[in-house]
């Protein structure tokens, strides 16, 4: 494992005619169609290879530590592959962070998409290998699972270089969002599942918040769990360098529950926060590029890149 903290910015390429897929599983296990999976991405012009520790499945993993972090350096090694997408969340990302080799992922730079345990591996590769990853739909509950149209457009969207520096990333308008407080901010977009975001404090996928906007969702979280994690992180100094805050979806948690609480802890910091963003354990799930440099506006709910993400 290398870690050298903060590595010049690199930008991936988007991807290419016919491009090719490769489906891993960092963390927990799931059956899959390889026939529906193969059929999916063929009907759009692209490709998949299924990586072996996807059919490997042992109790709440898929396959062994060993057989997951293969599979991700091989994917991510492989000249064929353009992007990386995860199967599923669940949890054991966390259990390769310190054996993976950013050195080698830094090399070989292409988009990562998952969310929800993923996060582990989104903030691992954002600090260290340095560039952009894609908290969206994974293969199994979003792509397969048939999410409502805005889920497979936003992310196809920006992994093709459709979405580039001054663009809006498009929220539909059939779920209004929420200016909690009002304001607007610029920053790099980090964060993801709020529960991993604790969880990962103290190791070396521990979100760097300076100078960000935050980003931030859960699912199966009552409200004062909310709180305890929030107050983690504020007790953590964490919440300190943050310049505005961008709340997803908090799956059977209101945004009007989340509201007084949202304001109590963002307050005090006097940065924008707008809410009910359609990003996480939801339907539709919208992509997000973590690590990538954007402009929340709370006043006019909207949030716009202020960088291309591919060369």
């Amino acid at each position: 494992m290398n870690c050298i903290e903060s590595p010049a910015r690199v930008l991936p390429k988007a991807l290419p005619d016919n491009a090719c897929f490769a489906i891993v599983a960092p963390a927990g296990p799931a059956r899959l169609d390889a026939e529906k999976a193969v059929q999916w991405f063929a009907s759009r012009g692209y490709r998949c290879r299924i990586y072996p520790g996807v059919g490997q499945a042992q109790g709440y993993l898929a396959g062994s530590d060993a057989q997951r972090l293969q599979d991700l350096h091989d994917a991510f090694s492989d000249p064929a592959v353009d992007a990386i997408l995860c199967m599923r969340g669940g949890y054991g990302s966390m259990r390769l962070l310190d054996r993976l080799d950013f050195d080698l992922i830094g090399r070989h730079p292409k988009p990562l998409i998952g969310y929800s345990d993923i996060t582990a591996l989104h903030s691992a590769i954002n600090r260290y290998a340095g560039f952009v990853t894609f908290h969206g739909a994974m293969l199994n509950a979003d792509l397969l699972g048939n999410k409502q149209e805005p889920t497979t457009r936003s992310l196809l969207d920006q992994l093709c270089g459709q979405i580039g520096a001054g663009d809006a990333l498009v929220h539909p308008a059939a779920y209004p969002l929420t200016a909690v407080i009002p304001g607007a901010a610029s920053g790099r977009l980090v964060g993801g599942n709020l529960s991993m975001l604790g969880a990962t404090l103290g190791t070396l996928a521990e979100v760097d918040m300076q100078g960000s906007i935050l980003f931030i969702e859960d699912v199966n979280e009552p409200l004062y769990r909310i709180d305890r994690l929030l107050t983690q992180l504020r007790l953590a100094g964490k919440l300190a360098g943050v310049r505005g805050v961008l709340v997803g979806d908090f799956a059977g948690v209101s945004v009007a529950a989340l509201t007084p609480l949202l304001r109590d802890i963002f307050e005090p910091l006097g940065v924008p926060v707008l809410a009910g963003w359609r990003s996480g354990h939801c339907d539709p799930n919208l992509c997000l590029p973590l690590g990538a440099n954007v402009r929340l506006d709370s006043d006019g709910k909207a949030l716009l890149l202020e960088q291309a993400l591919f060369s």
